[in-house]
């Protein structure tokens, strides 16, 4: 199999930019800082209620506020960086992250805290679809799956270092400081990945859109869709919202019928924004491109289940059996690093071996959730410790880095070049849809277990099982793309 591209691109000679691994050096680090900032803020949770009196719903909302405005903004940030600069709308990001992140950690108030994380969100989503998006234009063929590959080894990492500094930090600042060194650790990176980008990135960083050449500004702002952009923004806001709030109200399940319905909205707009002559915010001539669609959906279907993973085990273990945040944050670093190693792996093969990567990837899965099912039963039967799954959960790792950027990259592979930034981000707003549904799903399933049972054993594999039936199901659209592909 060879990476192939698309018509319009294969129509563009390319001409590989000398700075390009440094430039993704500077998209590594911000995207490091990103993801950190999502999973190192889990394990400061105690500390914010003690140090800012918050309440649990304040709480909820440092927790679901970000993934909210980083989900609501992905796709018309990536459309922005495909028609007025990826790198311009990357440092913009970064700066806002930053400022962000300095809000945050100086922040007197929850209702201060929860703002800087709203906007905190908002930077994440300029920034992650602009990464995406850069891969696919500094590189091709066998260097992209590389770069890729490098990409899916910063993930792996930083969620499962993430914890872990966060348990360091909050240890040596104590309940009143270091929680908000959790945030404050980001200031300086912000500060490097800007420098490295206006020092290597190539100028112009903004630039107006080709369409709008000779176009008043009113020309360039109908070029980036704003009516699509707000259909779709409130779509997945809609569609999120009562899952990342955890059923805290009832009332938030009636956003779902609205989100379906803005959804349609969306897609109708988008077909007659592209009839009209204009340039849409998505293309949906994207989704008959088969191996994008079905990309996408394995990319959904592994995080709806997958993701779960790692909130069940810092349940299992505090909960279960008694162990500290840091304890339950360390389980995972075994399975990081593992990804982090299958990532750089998989990247330099997925261009030689295909979909066999992803299928593999996801069949390992399978033994990780299924050897970690037998741990749980051995442990609640007092024959094993439970620290035996920290070897069974290297499996879920390695599958971490053989399908997600593996994946990736063979979904965009025959996405035009022109729609890098907004399809990348398409698949990126499954994944958070994705993560939102399962984390609230799956959850709900181990409560009612635990419920129904008494036992954290009991709660722990019925969960597990559940989340093997979504992987079955993943790996059946992995064999089926396989096959149209072969």
């Amino acid at each position: 199999m060879t990476t192939q591209q698309s018509p319009a691109d294969q129509a563009t000679p390319f001409v590989p930019d000398p700075q390009r691994w440094k430039i993704l050096s500077v998209l590594l680090v911000a995207i490091f800082m990103s993801l950190v900032g999502v999973s190192i803020v889990n394990v400061a949770v105690p500390s914010i209620q003690t140090g800012l009196g918050a309440s649990d719903s304040d709480v909820q909302w440092v927790l679901s506020g970000y993934a909210l405005t980083f989900g609501v903004v992905l796709v018309a940030a990536g459309r922005a960086g495909d028609l007025l600069g990826r790198g311009g709308i990357f440092v913009i990001g970064i700066a806002l992250f930053t400022l962000a992140s300095i809000a945050a950690g100086l922040a007197p108030d929850a209702f201060w805290l929860n703002g800087a994380r709203f906007v905190q969100g908002v930077a994440s989503g300029l920034i992650n679809p602009q990464g995406v998006g850069m891969i696919q234009q500094y590189f091709r063929g066998p260097e992209r799956a590389r770069a890729f590959g490098w990409f899916g080894t910063v993930v792996g990492v930083a969620v499962g270092v993430g914890p872990v500094i966060g348990g360091l930090l909050i240890g040596a600042g104590g309940p009143e400081i270091g929680w908000r060194l959790t945030f404050l650790v980001n200031v300086p990176v912000g500060i490097l990945c800007l420098a490295l980008a206006l020092t290597w990135f190539p100028r112009p960083l903004l630039r107006r859109p080709a369409t709008a050449a000779d176009a008043p500004a009113v020309g360039v702002w109908r070029s980036l869709d704003p009516v699509g952009s707000l259909l779709l923004g409130l779509a997945v806001l809609a569609t999120m919202l009562p899952f990342v709030e955890g059923g805290s109200s009832p009332w938030y399940w009636l956003t779902l019928p609205t989100g379906a319905v803005l959804a349609w909205l969306w897609v109708r707009w988008e077909r007659h924004h592209r009839d009209s002559g204009r340039s849409p915010m998505v293309d949906l001539q994207i989704f008959a491109i088969p191996s994008f669609t079905r990309g996408t959906v394995i990319a959904m279907l592994y995080f709806l289940g997958m993701t779960s993973i790692w909130v069940l085990v810092a349940l299992y273990f505090q909960f279960g059996h008694d162990r500290s945040a840091l304890q339950a944050a360390l389980v995972g670093l075994p399975a990081a690093l593992t990804a982090a190693v299958a990532s750089n792996w998989a990247g330099k093969r997925v261009v030689t071996h295909g979909h066999r990567v992803v299928v593999g990837g996801l069949a390992t899965a399978l033994v990780g959730l299924v050897s970690s099912i037998g741990v749980v039963l051995l442990a609640d039967s007092g024959v094993v410790s439970e620290w035996w799954l920290l070897a069974t959960l290297v499996f879920v790792g390695a599958a971490q880095g053989s399908v997600i950027s593996p994946n990736q990259t063979l979904a965009l592979a025959e996405v035009p070049l022109a729609y890098a930034g907004s399809s990348g981000a398409v698949m990126q707003t499954g994944q958070r849809i994705g993560t939102s549904v399962g984390i609230a799903v799956i959850t709900s399933v181990a409560f009612a277990a635990l419920g129904a049972s008494g036992s954290w054993s009991t709660a722990m594999v019925t969960a597990l099982a559940l989340i093997s039936v979504v992987i079955v199901v993943a790996l059946a659209f992995a064999m089926k793309d396989g096959r149209n592909r072969a």
